[in-house]
């Protein structure tokens, strides 16, 4: 009361003021916050769907079927479709060895479509498994497939058909992206390389892989007996071990002479070879493909920015006799420019004990060559096929 004596009316005042402003703006608050709250309630009084959890919406788009453009029709000939999309393998089937690969249909292409670019996928290089959908698998699940490519210890190619009128195409991420997906995958695991069979463990993870893939998507696996298919690696890669032959002559100086790096490099470009990063000069045909190589007979290699400095004992041709197309044609090529290199440098043409090449001995090369060839052949394998550069890498 004291306190209360001792203020003015001035100060009472301003006191009894303050108080019902703070008042004031404590119910301004109040009223504001209950009318937000009806707003939010009256949002949340419809119920609505999510995208996210609603599965019916799901369902629909793993079946929706795109329109799609500029597709090449199947014929009912192409014998990659009756092969490969009929009724699961049996042992038979697997026994029999398949034709060879047909790259062209009976009926052209239309200009606006490109042919089946990897037809050489058989059943005999490769383990083959097909994935067939009655509706389209989007490329998200596809996507998950190519990521694991490289898990099986061989290469694995995956091709795709969009609908069953369509023709297949090899599926990568790049193409992937671009389409809705497929109706039809198969897979092909490739069964041996120059570092030997397939395991059998490999296998069967690759068979697991897509079983498992095609249950999340609904579709139906066919997958070959594992232990057969192993079994098949093994005497393809005895069989490639076999054939796996390079062929070479080589050009030494005489009487301990050398020859200048300068002469060999200017040599080799004006008959058509270019060094390449490796310090190999390659002879490459119009499609790019090596036909031989020139290298050092020595052991270093021939580097652009050592050549002007480089003398060596000798150089050799070699010709990897499976990765070939008509090899026969390309020895005598590589036969007639080794002669050249030989005549031009002032060296002779020895084989790999040293020995002077007579004609005789070339001769007996090129039918080794022709009788490898052969052999690839009647085992369906061409040499410088896809396939071949596949398997002999």
């Amino acid at each position: 009361m004291e306190i209360l004596n001792n203020m003015s009316d001035l100060q009472l005042s301003l006191i009894i003021i303050g108080a019902i402003v703070i008042a004031g703006v404590a119910i301004f608050n109040w009223l504001q916050q209950q009318r937000y709250r009806r707003k939010i309630q009256s949002a949340f009084d419809h119920e609505h769907s999510d995208i996210l959890l609603d599965t019916q919406d799901t369902e629909d788009t793993m079946h929706r079927i795109e329109p799609k453009f500029n597709k090449t029709p199947a014929t009912e000939s192409d014998p990659f479709l009756q092969t490969d999309l009929s009724a699961p393998n049996t042992e038979q089937q697997r026994a029999t060895p398949a034709p060879p690969p047909v790259n062209a249909s009976p009926h052209p292409p239309s200009s606006t479509s490109t042919p089946s670019p990897m037809l050489d996928y058989d059943n005999n290089t490769n383990y083959i498994v097909n994935i067939r959908s009655e509706s389209i698998i989007p490329n998200t699940f596809i996507s998950k497939l190519l990521q694991r490519k490289f898990d099986f210890g061989k290469p694995v190619c995956w091709l795709g058909q969009r609908t069953k009128d369509d023709a297949w195409e090899e599926i990568t991420n790049e193409t992937n992206v671009d389409t809705d997906g497929y109706m039809f995958l198969r897979g092909c695991l490739q069964l041996a390389d120059r570092s030997g069979p397939i395991s059998e463990v490999n296998l069967s993870k690759f068979r697991d892989l897509v079983q498992d893939f095609a249950s999340q998507v609904h579709a139906t696996a066919e997958c070959p007996d594992i232990v057969s298919v192993h079994e098949k690696s093994v005497l393809l890669d005895r069989f490639c071990a076999e054939v796996d032959v390079m062929i070479g002559i080589n050009i030494i100086s005489k009487d301990e002479g050398a020859f200048v790096g300068t002469k060999i490099r200017a040599l080799a470009e004006a008959s058509g070879f270019r060094l390449e990063s490796d310090g190999v000069f390659k002879y490459r045909d119009e499609s790019n493909h090596v036909l031989f190589v020139l290298s050092n007979y020595e052991s270093s290699p021939f580097l652009p920015e050592n050549m002007k400095s480089l003398t060596t004992r000798g150089v050799t041709f070699l010709l990897d006799v499976p990765r070939v197309a008509h090899g026969e044609r390309v020895f005598d090529q590589m036969t007639h420019l080794a002669k050249i290199f030989s005549n031009t440098l002032g060296g002779i043409m020895v084989d790999d004990n040293r020995v002077p090449l007579s004609d005789s001995g070339i001769q007996k090369s090129k039918q080794q060559l022709i009788d490898i060839q052969a052999a690839m052949r009647k085992n369906h394998i061409i040499a410088g096929s896809p396939s071949a550069l596949r398997l002999f890498v």
